[in-house]
């Protein structure tokens, strides 16, 4: 079994407090977020794009797996999780994720390619752990 751990902490009340949150790895570390930076645009982390970062990586390496297996190598997948939240039963959810994949693959049909994509999508960690709709826009470039 193979463990990560990211952690936060919160000073203050929902609108005037602010968090920092830091990743095991060190890769952040104190990184300011908060509610003008998760509601309101103003530049800083969020719960929302860490899951799409998350995501987009985890979506991108099953793609690798499962194209070696057919013997393709991607010279380069590139991947945007994009995160919907909205109001929901009282609160907030996360409703939706939508993939947007470009990938240049040597040796691959557009048939391999969508077989390949839907497969990552659907048996990616990531995706497994997400209830929300998740969506995909793929192309082979």
């Amino acid at each position: 079994m193979i463990k990560k751990s990211g952690s936060a902490k919160w000073s203050g009340g929902l609108k005037d407090g602010t968090g920092t949150i830091s990743t095991e790895s060190g890769v952040l570390d104190g990184v300011q977020y908060g509610f003008n930076k998760r509601f309101e645009g103003e530049p800083g982390s969020n719960p929302e794009e860490l899951i799409g970062a998350a995501h987009a990586s985890c979506f991108s390496m099953a793609l690798s797996m499962i194209l070696g297996e057919s013997d393709l190598v991607a010279d380069e997948i590139a991947t945007t999780a994009t995160v919907s939240l909205e109001q929901k039963d009282g609160g907030f959810a996360v409703t939706k994720v939508h993939l947007d994949v470009t990938a240049r693959i040597p040796n691959a049909d557009e048939e391999a390619f969508k077989k390949a994509t839907e497969a990552a999508k659907a048996n990616c960690p990531i995706s497994k752990l997400l209830t929300a709709e998740i969506t995909m826009d793929a192309k082979l470039a």
